[in-house]
């Protein structure tokens, strides 16, 4: 592919909740952009990008696949991301090398539990987007409501740069709200939208309030488009797209388009919108004379062996040329360079600043950061989050044993999500996830990509537990005997820390009484006596640990005799702190008829599940409220029987909480 000037390139993600269309969405962008000259349908198993027949079998989206496509002179590195929570990984290091995101809506079911998480995500990693309201063509979708939701429920400013129009339930098209034009797509089959210019003075009482409402944004970042709107002129579209792109990379609005990917409406505007409003590279900014650095973000592994998906951030990443690997210090040569069509590769010599391409055949691990040997620099890496749902596995044969450890290392760094562990009572290996259905593909991947089976047990909570006191407490750790001597002397404060905070490690001593490696002992201490766990192994979370004091020997101490002095002082201190076991808590999101609505919520009482609101839908009723993970499992059987078979329920992590006296503990 000729190389694309850095101003012209998107880095986007397509994110959203489970089945709002952001797979199809994605193949009618490959078609109208060329790269692909017939849809797939997720529904028959066919999607270009779910291409791993895991996903062609279920039916939804397990990895996130890149695209490389081209729109108006413009590049595009497209992601197209998992909507289900148990693979949240995937958009959190996605959004991590993006720079843009075009968030997919459901029109019937607005926003939904997993578009506020993946929303979540994105402000954190400040990623300017686009919303799609999907699905306009069905009945009870309502883009009023969408736009209200958006502002209520996840805080936006949304703005509509287009509008539908319909022949009674028939979706026909939409209004261009920037360019005052009708778009139709009468064919239905990919065709060229059919158009015809419009007048302020023929629109219609709704896209005239919402072109109203564009232009005071605009106005509000272009001095000449208010004077035009002051004098009763028509503001230059040109003019208005420029301050909606600068209002959209500041954060300040989200710009909606609105249609349905299915009947091939609305897709051409989102692309155009994607060119003239979503940031480029240039604006993060990146600097293409600048030494090399570039994030690894994403590892796989199949026949061939590792392929690593990097984003170029400054200088240029070339085939056959030295970089270090930040975090290890280690100096690799970079292997052949591809960037992706699904799962198809586009060979190149290079990847410049701003562009997301593919290492093969290189070891490199996830979250690493590729420089410039003379230059090199750590990049903020990837953070994963913790599991909360882990199942006891054991090889069946005696080849599956031998294959066991390597399988799981690779599927490990693929996806820092999963975790392995070991049972402190049983000896059991434990394979820790974000879901049941996170670790039930996790397993058939072991036998379908690595040739592992293995039987599993039950599901069990994986628990934590915490502390619920503040407490001081004293070690001296001495050894005298055989081999160099061992001393070290802490003095530690050690109590809670706010929920999330995870270790908040202080150094408060004075005077040097400590040297700083040996503090840094001290924390690596703390952190292996806290994975070990309390109240029957289960990992510690959210603790403050304060190293007020201490004491060295002129030839017996070491970082390692701290690092001892640090795990068995946090263990004596930690089991006197009144230990307290947190469980997981999941949002959930019930959606049902109105005369079930008494017999759930009568059923979620029963499950520890306070009910946070009721909203209306429709005809139907939605149902949030917060249920203990140990509460969960089973729930589809009980909720359909409930129900009739028609109620649905979507969960995903919320928090920790203390679990109260007497409730029923889960097998853990």
């Amino acid at each position: 592919m000729p190389r694309t000037p850095i101003e012209r390139i998107r880095n986007l993600g397509i994110i959203a909740h489970v089945d709002a269309g952001k797979t199809t969405l994605t193949e009618r962008v490959l078609l109208y952009t060329g790269r692909i000259h017939a849809v797939g349908e997720v529904h028959a198993g066919t999607a270009h990008t779910d291409f791993h027949p895991l996903e062609q079998a279920k039916g939804i989206t397990i990895l996130a696949a890149a695209v490389t496509c081209d729109w108006r002179d413009h590049r595009f590195h497209l992601i197209d991301t998992p909507g289900h929570v148990d693979f949240t990984i995937e958009v959190e290091r996605s959004l991590r090398v993006l720079d843009g995101a075009v968030v997919v809506l459901d029109g019937v079911a607005g926003v939904e539990p997993q578009t506020e998480t993946v929303w979540r995500q994105a402000d954190r990693h400040r990623v300017p987007r686009l919303v799609f309201v999907n699905k306009l063509d069905r009945a009870g979708a309502d883009l009023e409501r969408c736009l209200r939701e958006l502002t209520t429920r996840l805080g936006a400013r949304p703005v509509p740069i287009n509008w539908p129009v319909h022949d009674g339930e028939r979706l026909l098209g939409v209004i261009d709200l920037i360019d005052l034009r009708r778009m139709e797509w009468p064919a239905g089959d990919g065709s060229p939208p059919v158009i015809t210019p419009l007048t302020a003075a023929e629109l219609s009482d709704n896209p005239r309030r919402f072109r109203e409402r564009l232009l005071e944004v605009a106005a509000d970042h272009d001095g000449a488009i208010l004077a035009a709107m002051v004098d009763g002129r028509e503001p230059d579209a040109a003019a208005v797209r420029r301050a909606l792109r600068a209002a959209t990379v500041a954060a300040h609005v989200v710009p909606v388009a609105c249609g349905s990917a299915y009947r091939y409406v609305g897709v051409e505007p989102l692309l155009d919108a994607v060119v003239d409003l979503l940031p480029s590279p240039v604006d993060r900014p990146p600097a293409t004379d600048a030494p090399l650095a570039a994030l690894a973000f994403k590892v796989t592994f199949d026949d061939h062996g590792q392929s690593t998906f990097v984003r170029v951030y400054t200088g240029t990443l070339a085939k056959g040329t030295p970089v270090v690997a930040s975090r290890s210090g280690r100096t690799l040569r970079v292997g052949r360079l591809v960037q992706l069509v699904a799962d198809r590769r586009l060979e190149v010599d290079r990847l410049e600043a701003g562009e997301i391409g593919v290492v093969l055949a290189t070891p490199i691990l996830g979250g690493e950061t590729l420089a410039d040997p003379a230059h090199p620099v750590t990049l903020e890496t990837i953070t994963a989050p913790q599991p909360v749902v882990r199942i006891a596995i054991e090889p069946v044969t005696r080849d599956d044993r031998e294959r066991l450890p390597q399988a799981l290392g690779r599927m490990i760094a693929a996806d820092p999500s999963l975790r392995v562990e070991s049972d402190p009572e049983t000896g059991q290996t434990l394979l820790a996830g974000m879901g049941q259905l996170h670790l039930e593909i996790a397993v058939e991947r072991l036998a379908g990509e690595h040739d592992v089976r293995v039987s599993c047990g039950q599901p069990r909570v994986a628990y934590k537990s915490t502390l619920g006191v503040a407490v001081r407490h004293e070690l001296r750790h001495v050894k005298q005997s055989g081999g160099p001597g061992q001393f070290a002397h802490v003095v530690l404060d050690v109590g809670p820390a706010p929920r999330g905070a995870g270790l908040v490690f202080e150094d408060r001593t004075r005077g040097g009484v400590i040297p700083r490696s040996f503090v840094h002992g001290v924390e690596r201490g703390v952190r292996d006596a806290m994975a070990n766990g309390l109240l029957g192994g289960h990992p510690v979370v959210d603790v403050a640990v304060t190293l007020v004091d201490g004491s060295t020997h002129a030839k017996d101490s070491s970082e390692l005799a701290f690092q001892i002095a640090g795990r068995l002082g946090f263990q004596a201190a930690a089991a006197a702190a009144m230990p307290l076991l947190l469980e997981p808590i999941m949002r959930l999101e019930v959606t049902c008829g109105d005369g079930d609505v008494g017999a759930v919520v009568g059923d979620l009482g029963r499950r520890r599940a306070p009910v946070q609101g009721l909203d209306v839908r429709g005809d139907q009723r939605v149902i949030r409220a917060e249920v203990p993970l140990a509460e969960s499992f089973g729930y589809a059987g009980a909720l359909s029987g409930l129900t009739h078979g028609r109620g649905r329920f979507v969960l995903e992590p919320a928090h920790l909480e203390v679990v109260p006296p007497g409730a029923r503990l889960h097998a853990s």
